[in-house]
């Protein structure tokens, strides 16, 4: 049994665990994809990425799209036991070259792995697309890490909501063309701000077509206690969304919710003039993870 895992859906959590580990000898009739933003400050780092080693060995998951990884992040997944499972779109060689990135990870063959930086981002973001065939059938995983807001002195008004809108737009016309696609990741999206996704076309929010009467917020300072200090936000930052013929939404949940047993970090808060320190728990990321599962049809 893992040290650290976390489940808030047994029912999704039995479901899991009768699906078991993907094997490669045979046809998927379900596939589990997981989007994480492993958040790349350097809180216990160890200790966080040592959990999320453990929150894969047990949901197993068949893609992983991973944003905000660092070379030593990468490194330290690399040596991990659970990482010879799945072909990496990251080499060596790219992992240095960048202070921090998206990466995508399968354990199923992969046609082919690519990257479309965008046309309009001040902060180098990109679109991956993780090409593979399950059961025959074609089938696109794509993540990024759209345009993050930072609001920071004197206006605190540097939101980018228009080179968000702007990259979620290309991203949706660069996969249309395909006919089976899963696009999952931390897309900083802001309803009120940004206004709703462009979707269109076929393509749906997984976790508004199947948990629609449930806020979905996977940056909540209020549920996580590591951000406790913070200023309060709750947002639906991270989403799947699809567009698919070949196979069907069946679940879609939030991992990585509970504190890691044991380990805690030093958080300073201005009160005032006063400053504060705080000890608060530690969880996997400052982001909840999505797990979503689909059927082949």
């Amino acid at each position: 049994m893992s040290k650290y895992f976390a489940v808030n859906d047994n029912a999704f959590l039995k479901a899991e665990n009768l699906a078991g580990d993907t094997g490669l000898g045979r046809v998927l009739s379900t596939l589990k994809i997981l989007s994480y933003n492993v958040w790349f400050q350097d809180v216990e780092i160890d200790e966080r990425m040592g959990a999320f080693g453990d929150l894969i060995q047990f949901y197993s998951p068949d893609v992983i799209c991973f944003q905000e990884v660092t070379p030593y992040i990468y490194e330290t997944f690399r040596q991990s036991s659970w990482w010879k499972a799945y072909n990496c779109s990251v080499s060596e060689e790219m992992a240095v070259m960048r202070p921090y990135f998206c990466m995508q990870l399968s354990k199923l063959p992969v046609k082919s792995f690519n990257r479309k930086p965008f046309s309009k981002s001040k902060m180098l973001r990109e679109l991956c697309m993780a090409e593979i065939e399950v059961g025959g059938k074609p089938l696109v995983v794509a993540t990024s890490h759209l345009e993050s807001p930072c609001p920071a002195p004197p206006k605190w008004d540097q939101m980018h909501s228009e080179e968000r809108v702007a990259q979620a737009k290309e991203a949706l016309n660069l996969l249309k063309k395909f006919p089976n696609v899963i696009f999952g990741g931390d897309m900083n999206w802001d309803d009120d701000l940004d206004g709703q996704l462009p979707l269109s076309g076929g393509w749906v929010d997984a976790w508004a077509e199947l948990r629609h009467r449930e806020n979905g917020w996977t940056y909540d300072t209020s549920s996580n206690p590591m951000l406790s200090a913070n200023r309060p936000l709750q947002k639906r930052l991270d989403r799947f969304v699809c567009n698919l013929h070949d196979f069907e939404l069946n679940a879609i949940n939030m991992i990585g919710t509970e504190a890691i047993p044991g380990v805690s970090y030093c958080k300073e808060k201005r009160m005032g003039r006063r400053v504060q320190r705080l000890m608060l728990p530690v969880l996997p990321s400052d982001h909840y993870g999505l797990l979503l599962k689909v059927n082949s049809q």
